[in-house]
């Protein structure tokens, strides 16, 4: 038996009624009636308030990291809101392009840049590239040319093992990410960075994982950070993201605010000149609230060990379950204040006895095929990591605000799939 959904899991802007749920103004029944499922969910006023939170606790510099859930009208409200924009790859770095981010607000990450990619960041103009290997300081070299300029941060490995998944663990030494400290690489990187014409090293980026509930590991991080820099003259340390969030009723996570707060701390307790910017990068803890996923129930199956109940989407929008065991929370959306006695399986429509999106979901007792339910914080690394196996197209993305959706991406059809067939 479960208590009726956790309300501190679900986007600021939401309303629970006796038999629907608004959010941002909108109700979801007539948002899956005009838009179909599965849907992704956005609440605009819920973005915007964790990005102007962000931006108000660090320094200028601060970036969303877009890999948790970039599209154009994400870049735009991150931008708006003051932060810079984190991009991985020339695929995301054409799409902040694309969406109007100035080249000045883009930092440029990514443990394996193509001399085209480095060449097109060093072209626009970007704010900083994050150097992560001794082969990207050869390939830097041979492209900053007389006259070209790169401001840039080192990527260090600190050697700290976040309390998280070990998929999402990298600030250990073995790591495919940056530099290490101990094995003294991180040093050598900063003296050959150093040494080029056009080059000008700010400072160090660290990252240690991500979806990380303990704030222990971030100050141990700053603490070797502050050491490791503290005859370096640099105006900037960056400390990464990686900051988790609640998915689950009892779960609890510090805020941004807390998240920089203890980073200050440990940063003034350990002789960081208070002139230094701190800059941070956010992604999960500014999107993962922000939205939920809209399915409409199929097939319901009991078998001795319990009851399946199918919906519309699955592995095709929300992998983390089968990829890190990621547990989600689940309602129904015409009946929101209901108690959830009923245990179900909640698993999608793939070709895979791992499609499960909810190992053990409790819902209302009246819950069964062809009712619409949602899972609740699933804005970041649903649809950025959304795939078309089985050739499932990827569902549309709404943003609300005001009692007005918008469609932000429409859902891809049959045809946008067959459209690189040669």
């Amino acid at each position: 038996m479960a208590e009726p959904i956790d309300v501190s899991l679900l986007p600021d802007a939401t309303t629970l009624l006796e038999d629907d749920v608004v959010v941002g103004g909108v109700s979801l029944r007539e948002l899956a009636q005009t838009h179909g499922t599965p849907l992704f969910v956005y609440d605009e006023a819920t973005l915007r308030a964790r990005c102007a939170e962000a931006a108000g606790a660090f320094d200028d510099g601060i970036a969303f990291a877009s890999k948790a859930f970039l599209c154009g009208a994400m870049a735009r409200v991150a931008v708006q809101e003051g932060l810079c924009l984190d991009v991985a790859t020339g695929g995301e770095l054409d799409l902040a392009l694309r969406a109007g981010v100035p080249a000045s607000r883009i930092i440029m990450h990514g443990n394996n840049k193509s001399a085209t990619e480095l060449a097109t960041a060093i072209e626009v103009g970007v704010h900083r590239v994050v150097v992560d290997n001794f082969d990207e300081i050869g390939r830097i070299g041979e492209l900053v040319g007389a006259g070209a300029r790169l401001d840039c941060l080192v990527r260090i490995t600190p050697g700290v093992e976040a309390h998280t998944h070990e998929f999402i663990r990298t600030g250990q030494e073995d790591s495919k990410f940056g530099f290490s400290v101990a094995a003294g690489d991180a040093r050598r990187a900063i003296e050959a960075l150093s040494s080029l014409h056009g080059v000008r090293v700010h400072g160090v980026h660290s990252h240690i994982g991500s979806q990380i509930l303990e704030l222990d590991g971030f100050r141990e991080t700053m603490a070797i950070v502050a050491d490791f820099t503290r005859d370096d003259d640099f105006d900037e340390l960056c400390v990464g993201g990686g900051l988790g969030v609640a998915y689950v009723a009892g779960e609890r996570a510090p805020t941004i605010t807390q998240w920089a707060q203890a980073l200050r701390a440990s940063a003034a307790a350990h002789g960081v000149d208070p002139g230094v910017r701190l800059t941070a990068e956010p992604g999960r803890a500014i999107v993962a609230q922000a939205a939920l996923t809209l399915y409409r129930t199929g097939t319901r199956k009991r078998v001795v060990q319990r009851t399946y109940l199918a919906v519309d989407g699955g592995m095709s929008d929300n992998p983390r379950p089968v990829l890190y065991g990621s547990g989600y929370e689940a309602f129904d959306v015409a009946r929101p204040l209901e108690p959830r006695p009923q245990a179900v399986r909640l698993v999608g429509k793939h070709c895979e006895s791992g499609d499960v999106i909810i190992d053990e979901a409790w819902l209302p007792e009246s819950t069964g095929s062809g009712d619409l339910v949602a899972t609740p914080v699933t804005g970041a690394y649903g649809y950025a990591m959304a795939s078309n196996y089985n050739r499932v197209p990827r569902p549309a993305v709404v943003f609300v605000r005001d009692g007005a959706p918008r469609v932000v991406l429409r859902r891809e059809t049959f045809e946008d799939l067959v459209r690189l067939e040669a």
